[in-house]
Formats: C-alpha cells, sequence, structure tokens
C-alpha cells in the first residue's frame, strides 16, 4: 500500500478521517464536558499534522496521475468534512 501515491493517500486520508473524528467525538466532549482541554491540544496537534500530509499526499497524486483540478480541489474540500477522506478513499477504489 505505501509503495504507490495512491496507496499512500488512502492510508493517510485513513488516518486523516479517523483523527478528525476522534477530534470532533471524542477530544471536543472531553474539553467541554470534563474539563480536559488537554485532549483536544493532544489530538489537534496530531490531525493538524495528518491534515498537511493528507494535502500534500493530495498534490503529489495531482501532479503524478494528472487529475484534473477539478478531483484536486474535490479531494481538498473533503479533507475538511467529517467522513469527507473516507469518500475519497471509496472513489479511488471504484477508479
Amino acid at each position: 500500500m505505501l509503495k504507490t501515491a495512491i496507496g499512500r493517500l488512502r492510508l493517510i486520508g485513513w488516518l486523516e478521517g479517523l483523527s478528525f473524528l476522534i477530534l470532533l467525538l471524542i477530544a471536543m466532549p472531553l474539553k467541554y464536558w470534563a474539563d480536559i482541554p488537554e485532549v483536544v491540544t493532544i489530538v489537534g496537534g496530531l490531525h493538524g499534522g495528518l491534515f498537511v500530509l493528507y494535502l500534500l499526499a493530495v498534490l503529489h497524486v495531482t501532479i503524478k496521475h494528472r487529475w484534473s483540478i477539478l478531483k484536486f480541489l474535490a479531494a481538498c474540500v473533503a479533507s475538511v468534512l467529517p467522513f469527507g477522506p473516507f469518500v475519497v478513499d471509496r472513489k479511488l477504489l471504484r477508479d
């Protein structure tokens, strides 16, 4: 999976999507309901790093596989939506 640009994008997309869901569904409630803001600091930092890696992976795949600008922008927009990277992964599997 890590030998191809698409494989790396899929892996990073899963990790980024999962970190976003953990941030929204676990870390944020712990911050506001249990008064444990440190969880958001840790998970938020990890998510931020994975977000940057995801965008770099999308750029790499765009260049290597000559994606259209529309496909590139759709993958970038998906990165800021919950479950977005999972939708991109499913689309990559179909193609």
